[in-house]
């Protein structure tokens, strides 16, 4: 069997994406989501795992430095990656959603200002509603952008809510449903079908 090497994303679901590859029965020495190394084995060097920024995953599965990624949905939009989504790992459960104050009057059909640290996946929303907009791209702290007047609205990922009634703004509409994925290279899905396929259903079982 030829060797695969799956792209594990860093950040807050990745505790739960390793103890669903230990329930595999593969194990992985030092694998753990506070480990400073960046490259990892199982038992018999069938599988190789690196831990890399979430944002990456997508790009480095893309372009064949990875056959397999595990990553939230939100990084695989937002990259745009040509890569097969083949499974949804139900981890990390939330959505993409549009918001802003309850009291913010619509434009009509003039530019709307949307702050997101998602920018493609805003322009994507919006295009197909044929409503032109100017993006901000913002790291952190997004809720503040509409507060002080430096966007209409804004796009981000929301898990309860609370964040956003915290500091006086509502859902306006509800993108799209995230969690984490499995992706695979387009190359290695021909190339590794077995190893792919048999990982897969490792995940699968362990699931259950």
């Amino acid at each position: 069997m030829e060797q695969i090497t799956i792209a594990l994303a860093k950040g807050r679901p990745a505790k739960s994406t390793i103890d669903l590859l230990e329930k595999t029965g593969e194990h992985f020495v030092d694998l753990h989501e506070d480990s400073r190394k960046l490259v990892f084995y199982n038992t018999d060097q069938s599988i190789k795992v690196i831990f890399v920024k979430a944002l990456d995953v997508p790009t480095y599965v893309e372009k064949g430095a990875a056959d397999i990624g595990i990553v939230g949905k939100d990084n695989i939009m937002e990259s745009q990656a040509d890569v097969y989504e083949l499974l949804d790992l139900k981890i990390g459960k939330c959505k993409f959603s549009v918001a802003g104050r309850p009291e913010h009057p619509t434009k009509g059909n003039q530019k709307l200002t949307i702050a997101t640290k998602y920018p493609n996946v805003a322009k994507k929303h919006f295009q197909k509603k044929g409503q032109t907009i100017e993006t901000v791209k913002l790291n952190g702290s997004v809720e503040l952008a509409p507060i002080i007047g430096l966007s209409d609205y804004i796009v981000d990922i929301v898990e309860t809510g609370s964040t956003l009634k915290e500091n006086g703004l509502v859902v306006l509409e509800d993108i799209e449903n995230i969690s984490t994925r499995l992706i695979v290279n387009k190359a290695s899905f021909a190339t590794k079908a077995n190893e792919v396929q048999t990982f897969i259903n490792q995940l699968k079982s362990a699931m259950e």
